[in-house]
């Protein structure tokens, strides 16, 4: 299996500054490496860069995209599709947010995760009874964006953030093309096995089952059929903003390896003692649904204290899912628990052939453990929040009442009511547990 072949092979890269952030000398002579070894001296005229999308703006994926096609775009034709999963396509302004104005917007691809897929192989059900200890037994088709294996490019470079992540552990590598640019049958089981193994064991975990079903999908059935190759980042959250970490580079899993032991350190934090009440900011560039805004709870609930409170700053928040179809069903069930989600399971058909739907019920939900308050602008009312399972509260006033501005720092601090919070500023950076 894909566990064991093909054997991993050193990284063409593995930049790091011991105790220090990269430069952008140090970024710009990774990205130099890059074009040089993997593109220009071996001759590929056809480049494919799979970046993710504007939820992952810190990533530094945008600007290492944006290098390669300045370093490249005259000699080689560059093509850039980000894999936006099941999230919206990318607007203009969006695409200059995220990759400046380098590259030409006719250069950019969309992905379509319904409809432009080419299916590649299956894993048995037998394969996915195993990994989920016998609670799933359906075979899963692995199927990626018809354009990574079509022939029509010589190269696949995949770029983006190794960070603690929800469904598969840390997220990347393998996950970047079998679910960022892929669709059906691996989104929505990969994201349930997720949830039937339980997000709190999955979290900050490198090797979960999630993984080891990506990866066996990438290098099994992708990978022979296409030349990918990874670019990975580490990006801490430091006092002065968002900084690069770690660069790697390479063909197999052993850049993914080396990355995710430095997120855990760089990206875990671990309070001094469960947190009774947090407070989470969600930056309107980044976050305009629950589908992404949920970060917010999936990172902080392994530092939550039993019956605590969450209060998620939610100022561009309008809709639930990033789907029609799945926004529809979160609005319809709502985040109530798992049992709740299960019995929907069964009533509801069209619930169960979208499992990544039902995964996101069940990660959204706290399971009773402790309360979540969505504090929303014009985007989402009171009716529609409460009606999903949340408690609401009026954004200006939550934000008036906590004091926060764009200088609050994560940690703890003092409210006018006495009792003390927890900050956490961008919770896509990172995961915290007491």
């Amino acid at each position: 299996m894909a566990d064991t072949a093909p054997a991993d092979r050193p990284s063409l890269l593995a930049d790091r500054q011991p105790g220090a952030c990269l430069s952008d000398c140090d970024l710009q002579d990774a990205v130099e490496r890059i074009a040089d070894q993997w593109v220009l001296k071996p001759g590929v005229e056809r480049l494919l860069l799979l970046p993710p999308d504007h939820t992952r703006l810190h990533s530094q994926a945008g600007k290492i995209t944006a290098r390669l096609y300045e370093a490249l775009g005259d000699r080689v034709a560059v093509d850039v599709m980000p894999a936006l999963g099941t999230h919206h396509p990318m607007k203009p302004h969006q695409l200059r947010m995220m990759f400046g104005d380098t590259v030409p917007l006719d250069r950019f691809l969309p992905h379509d995760w319904r409809n432009d897929l080419s299916p590649v192989g299956v894993i048995p059900g037998e394969r996915l009874a195993e990994l989920s200890g016998g609670r799933m037994t359906d075979a899963v088709e692995v199927a990626v964006n018809r354009r990574i294996v079509s022939g029509e490019h010589d190269l696949v470079l995949s770029i983006g953030q190794v960070v603690p992540h929800e469904v598969i552990g840390f997220a990347n590598h393998s996950k970047n093309v079998c679910i960022g640019a892929g669709g059906g049958a691996m989104l929505h089981q990969s994201h349930f096995l997720g949830a039937v193994c339980g997000i709190e064991n999955v979290l900050g975990v490198a090797d979960t089952p999630v993984r080891r079903l990506v990866d066996e999908g990438f290098y099994d059935h992708v990978r022979p059929r296409a030349d990918v190759r990874f670019v990975l980042t580490v990006v801490e959250d430091t006092q002065q903003g968002p900084a690069l970490s770690a660069v790697a580079a390479g063909e197999g899993k052993a850049c993914f390896t080396w990355a995710a032991a430095i997120a855990a350190e760089k990206n875990i934090t671990r309070v001094d003692r469960p947190i009774e009440r947090a407070v989470v900011w969600l930056d309107p560039e980044e976050f305009t649904s629950t589908w992404l805004g949920n970060k917010a709870i999936y990172r902080t609930r392994k530092a939550m204290a039993d019956g605590g409170e969450l209060i998620v700053l939610a100022p561009a928040v309008d809709t639930f899912g990033e789907d029609a179809q799945i926004d529809r069903l979160i609005r319809k069930h709502g985040y109530r628990g798992t049992p709740a989600t299960l019995a929907a399971l069964e009533a509801d058909a069209e619930l169960k052939t979208n499992l990544s739907a039902a995964a996101h019920l069940i990660h959204g939900s706290t399971e009773g453990r402790f309360r979540v308050t969505y504090a929303t602008g014009s985007g989402l009312s009171r009716e529609e929040v409460t009606g999903a399972g949340y408690d609401w509260a009026d954004h200006d006033q939550a934000v008036a009442a906590f004091k926060i501005t764009p200088e609050t720092r994560d940690g703890w601090h003092d409210a006018d009511d006495g009792r003390p919070f927890y900050f956490v500023k961008n919770p896509a950076l990172g995961l915290w547990t007491a």
